[in-house]
């Protein structure tokens, strides 16, 4: 099982990396009189080419294949999701955010080309993200088609928004100009389901509606992702505790230091681990209740879970 997981995997990262090379402007290549917009185009592929699980645009894919979707439809999504994911990241290592200097292994992007042009790359991104989006309304063959992608573009853009990511992390930067301890547990939930998971639930929700899967199973869809964005952010706040700094490409105890309030100092290490197993398995059990099963979406959860990184 583990070596077909691997291949799988590797295929669907492979495929993911493909739909942004071909997505991605090129710098080298810029249309004429667009050269001026060179420097940013470059700072937009350090960044989003720095690497990465491709979590969320590898959802995209493996849930529209096994709902019989058609990649064609699903690979603009793919790209734009993980756009949006990169823009999210640039911004939040900025020195106004969470001021860091490493990123999946390498200097974060304000430190190689400036916090001015970090900013705009950002930009430049959640703005060509949509561009790229849209660009799945070449592909429709049918009016269920077209419903459907105007439907993802719904759930991309609002799961992005202030009522998806952008308020998680307005209540994350909240949250850390509050004095210690008064942070609760429904802010902690709120941060995580919104900063974390709702980037997740577009993965999984986008690759149904395009797939034109049952509204049944789309709901479960969403349920799983959510117990599975929440479980990733505990285990995020779990491996700044316990994690390796060489494994995970960035410093780690930043929170600590930042006296920041997480899962971990809200509940303590044992708890959070515990929590991580018990949301995932909630979320296992949504997945066995859908109309279609897939090994691999099961493992990958699991391996979620233990991941040290």
């Amino acid at each position: 099982m583990d070596k077909a997981f691997s291949e799988i995997m590797d295929a669907l990262v492979r495929d993911c990396e493909e739909a942004l090379e071909k997505a991605l402007p090129d710098p080298q290549d810029m249309p004429e009189g667009e050269d001026p917009a060179a420097t940013v185009a470059d700072a937009v592929r350090y960044s989003v080419m720095a690497g990465g699980k491709r979590l969320r645009p590898l959802l995209i894919a493996r849930v529209s294949d096994i709902y019989g979707g058609r990649r064609e439809l699903a690979e603009p999504f793919m790209a734009a999701l993980e756009m949006i994911h990169t823009y999210s990241l640039i911004h939040d290592d900025l020195p106004a955010m969470d001021n860091d200097e490493f990123r999946r292994g390498r200097r974060t992007t304000h430190i190689v080309y400036g916090e001015g042009m970090a900013v705009l790359a950002g930009d430049a991104l959640l703005n060509y993200a949509y561009e790229t989006a849209l660009t799945a309304f070449d592909a429709v063959q049918t009016p269920a088609e077209t419903a459907a992608v105007v439907r993802a573009l719904r759930i991309l853009a609002r799961n992005a928004g202030i009522f998806g990511m952008v308020g998680g992390q307005c209540a994350d930067l909240e949250a850390e100009e509050k004095p210690a301890g008064s942070v609760t547990d429904g802010m902690l939930e709120y941060i995580h389901s919104h900063k974390t998971a709702c980037m997740i639930r577009s993965a999984f929700v986008i690759g149904a509606v395009l797939a034109g899967a049952p509204e049944d199973d789309i709901r479960r869809l969403d349920r799983i992702a959510y117990e599975t964005g929440v479980a990733f952010q505990i285990q995020d706040d779990i491996l700044d505790v316990i994690g390796d700094s060489e494994v995970l490409g960035k410093a780690t105890g930043s929170d600590e230091k930042d006296g920041k309030a997480t899962y971990v100092t809200l509940h303590g290490l044992e708890q959070a681990q515990r929590d991580v197993q018990e949301r995932t398995d909630r979320a296992l059990r949504e997945l066995d209740s859908l109309s279609v099963q897939d090994p691999f979406l099961r493992d990958l959860f699991l391996k979620l879970v233990s991941r040290e990184k």
